[in-house]
């Protein structure tokens, strides 16, 4: 029975592509109507370019899989471009959406905060739909605090919606200098 299959996170592989993009594209036109066009939606060329940026970063980009088959993946990318913000991150989770409410956005974000804090990064950002009581639940028992509020920065489904920010420490976060 696939439900007593174990969760497996690893990090990404080029041949996790394909499901991966799956994954983000359900997401993606799920958020919003028919008819929008999407041209944002990385192709598998881009995906694995990226990948290959991230892990050049020392930065995670894992995948959960359960029976050999990608349920979800995880990576952060850094909270801006200047040097000044060289540690901290901003992270993605996206979980199949026959898998959700199964543990596996558990998994992964554990998987990042321990990765993110073994390479050194300080803090982790996210961005979440003001909506999604299931991920924003999931950040609080993760000990991240909400931090900001964007309001109307989506369209979708014919109405504005908000976007939340959060925030958690890793490691000393920002009660000891850097060495």
């Amino acid at each position: 029975m696939e439900s007593d299959l174990p969760i497996i996170i690893r990090p990404s592989r080029d041949d996790d592509v394909e499901p991966m993009l799956a994954i983000y594209r359900r997401h993606i036109r799920h958020g919003i109507e028919a008819g929008v066009e999407d041209t944002g939606t990385p192709q598998p060329d881009d995906l694995k370019d990226r990948r290959k940026n991230l892990r050049s970063r020392k930065l995670p980009h894992l995948v959960a899989t359960r029976g050999g088959e990608v349920v979800g993946y995880a990576y952060v990318v850094l909270f801006r471009k200047r040097p000044a913000y060289r540690f901290t991150v901003k992270h993605s989770i996206y979980v199949h959406h026959h898998h959700l409410g199964r543990g596996i956005g558990r998994l992964l974000m554990q998987a990042l905060i321990d990765a993110c804090a073994a390479a050194g990064f300080r803090q982790m950002i996210g961005y979440i739909d003001a909506e999604n009581g299931a991920s924003l639940a999931l950040h609080e028992r993760f000990g991240f605090a909400r931090v900001g509020l964007l309001p109307g920065v989506a369209y979708r489904h014919g109405k504005w919606s908000d976007s939340v920010m959060v925030q958690r420490s890793l490691g000393p976060g920002a009660t000891q200098p850097i060495g």
